[in-house]
C-alpha cells in the first residue's frame, strides 16, 4: 500500500502511520493468549504535512478520547480474529474519521413555523392548561 486514501487530493502516506500489533481480547480460545491480532493505529494529526490546515483544525478541535494531548489520534481494531482484517478496519476507521472532519458542515438555513403549526400549539397549550385547570379544587358558585 502506498497510502491511506481519503478522498480525491488527499492521501496519507503510510510513513505516518505507525502500527502497534498487541494481543486482543474476546474469542480465540488458546489462540488469543499467543497471537497480538489486535492493532493499534496511530496518526500525529498535529505535525502531519498532509493534512490540509482546516482539516488538521476540525480534527484537533474533536473532544475524543482517541486523541492525546499532544495531536496523536490512536485508533484500536480488535473486532476480529484476524490480524489482516482488524489492520484494514483500524485504516477503514481513521479514513472515516478524517473524511468526517475534511467535511465542512452544513449551514442552518433559517426558516418561520408555517401557520398551521402555530395553531396546533396554540391548541395543545389550551389543552394542557384545561387540564391542568380541572384538576383543582371543585368551585360550589
Amino acid at each position: 500500500m502506498t497510502g491511506l486514501f481519503i478522498r480525491h487530493g488527499l492521501v496519507i502516506p503510510d510513513a505516518e502511520l505507525d502500527e502497534n500489533f498487541i494481543q486482543s481480547s474476546g474469542p480465540g480460545g488458546q489462540n488469543v493468549n499467543k497471537v497480538a491480532s489486535a492493532v493499534q493505529l496511530r496518526f500525529d494529526v498535529a505535525k502531519s504535512p498532509s493534512l490540509p490546515p482546516s482539516v488538521r483544525a476540525a480534527i484537533l478541535a474533536l473532544r475524543d478520547a482517541r486523541l492525546d494531548k499532544d495531536g496523536v489520534l490512536t485508533v484500536t481494531a480488535r473486532r476480529f480474529r484476524e490480524q489482516v482484517r482488524n489492520r484494514a478496519d483500524a485504516r477503514e476507521r481513521l479514513a472515516e474519521l478524517i473524511r468526517a472532519a475534511a467535511t465542512p458542515p452544513k449551514p442552518r438555513r433559517a426558516t418561520r413555523p408555517s401557520l398551521a403549526s402555530k395553531k396546533r400549539i396554540a391548541e395543545a397549550k389550551m389543552r394542557r392548561g384545561r387540564i391542568k385547570k380541572d384538576r383543582g379544587r371543585p368551585s360550589y358558585d
